[in-house]
Formats: structure tokens, C-alpha cells, sequence
């Protein structure tokens, strides 16, 4: 005689003897869902799906990680090519490049250029290896456009928040377009469902930096992070 234990859940005319592996219901041919081990009905699986869109993002994720990064390299190849012309024209191409807020109208261009002029060895390495971090990462995710517009937007507002907030008369550096990405990463990877904890604490000590070590332009870290965060926000949102 046929009684509820050998009878699928879900088709009462049908006789099973295979029970779900996550719920133990009976569950005949048509609504047995191939697992790792046995079979689920199609209730777990379709309670399962958070879990499976997770592993989607994980495959995202990877398939992220194997792109190129072309924008990246062409930046830092221009960071390059600028210092080597720094030295060798005895800093004339420096203060042709280099943001002083009194020319901005004047001078516009170098609201951006003061991104590829550096005031010395090691500040290039800082925001080259940064640059070369954080490119390596964000372009692939965003693409080549989206992180060329997240890197000169943030340039871009670095300068302006100097020329507004600062006091500074002369200033190099890549750190506006730098402290934008950073705010980028944020973003990208909230968006993966990443831990931003650590994230956070390096931007934070960046940040505090800025206030405590002498001759840095504090101003541009701010309006480049305010600025990659707005921008990377609202190309996610409107990414087709």
C-alpha cells in the first residue's frame, strides 16, 4: 500500500523511494535536482539561490582578475617618460606641468598634468606602485574608459580642492587621482561583498598623513577621495 513516506511531496500520484538530501522530502524523477551528493527537491535549490548568486560573483571575480590593464600601464609609462623629462630638462618641464592654483584659469591643462610630474625618486615610486596596485584591480573590473574617467575626475578634483581649500602655491603629484582610486576600490568591492575593514584603515592613515607630514597637498587627497567615490558610485549605478 502506498502511504505519504514513498510519495512524492510534490506529485501525490507518484511512488519514490528518493528522499532530498537537504529536506527529506520524497521527491520523484521530474523534481529530483542533481547535487554533489544525492538529490534536492526544488525548493532547496531555489532556497539555495543566494548562495549559488555568491559563487557567481566569485566566477566574476576571477574572470576580473585574468583581464588587462592597458590604461594602467599607459599611465605609468607617462608618469615615467615625464620624471626622466623632468631631470633632463633641469625641472622646466616641472613647472610647465605642475598645478599652481593662481594659473588655473590661465592655464587650464595643468589641473590634470600635475598628475605625471613628481617632486622627487620616491614620490614617484609611492604613486607608481599605488597606481600600479590599484590599476591592476580597478580597470579590470570597471573597464579601460571607466578608470580613466575615475583617475582623471579625481585629478581633476584634487587640483580644484586645492585651489578652493588650499594654500599651496606649487603642486606635483598623482595623489588626487591616487586617493580617488582608492575610493574606487571601495566601491567595486562593496559592490563584490567584500570586507572594506582593511581598506578603510589604509585610506584612513593615507588620509592622516596628509595633516601630519610637512609640504603635502592635503587638499588634493580629500577632493580626489570625495571625488572617485561620487564617480565610481555613479558609473556602477548607471553601467549597462
Amino acid at each position: 500500500m502506498t502511504t505519504p513516506a514513498n510519495v512524492c511531496y510534490r506529485h501525490r500520484d507518484r511512488e519514490s523511494w528518493v528522499l532530498c538530501q537537504r529536506c527529506g522530502n520524497t521527491i520523484c524523477g521530474d523534481c529530483q535536482r542533481t547535487a554533489a551528493v544525492g538529490f534536492h527537491c526544488p525548493d532547496c535549490v531555489k532556497s539555495a539561490a543566494p548562495a549559488t548568486a555568491k559563487i557567481v560573483s566569485g566566477s566574476r571575480l576571477r574572470s576580473v582578475v585574468r583581464g588587462r590593464t592597458p590604461a594602467t600601464i599607459a599611465l605609468l609609462a607617462v608618469m615615467v617618460l615625464t620624471y626622466v623629462g623632468q631631470f633632463l630638462s633641469q625641472d622646466y618641464i616641472t613647472y610647465f606641468l605642475a598645478y599652481i592654483p593662481e594659473m588655473t584659469w590661465s592655464e587650464p591643462w595643468r589641473l590634470v598634468t600635475t598628475a605625471f610630474v613628481h617632486g622627487g625618486l620616491m614620490h614617484i615610486l609611492f604613486n607608481g606602485y599605488s597606481l600600479w596596485v590599484m590599476g591592476n584591480l580597478l580597470e579590470r573590473g570597471l573597464g579601460s574608459a571607466r578608470f580613466l574617467t575615475v583617475f582623471f575626475a579625481s585629478s581633476i578634483a584634487g587640483s580644484l580642492a586645492v585651489l578652493l581649500l588650499g594654500s599651496s602655491s606649487f603642486v606635483v603629484g598623482a595623489s588626487g587621482g591616487i586617493f580617488g582610486l582608492f575610493a574606487a576600490l571601495f566601491v567595486v568591492n562593496r559592490g563584490f561583498g567584500g570586507n572594506n575593514v582593511s581598506l578603510l584603515v589604509i585610506i584612513g592613515i593615507n588620509l592622516a598623513l596628509g595633516f601630519i607630514v610637512p609640504n603635502v597637498a592635503w587638499e588634493a587627497h580629500v577632493g580626489g577621495l570625495v571625488a572617485g567615490f561620487a564617480v565610481t558610485t555613479l558609473l556602477q549605478r548607471f553601467r549597462s
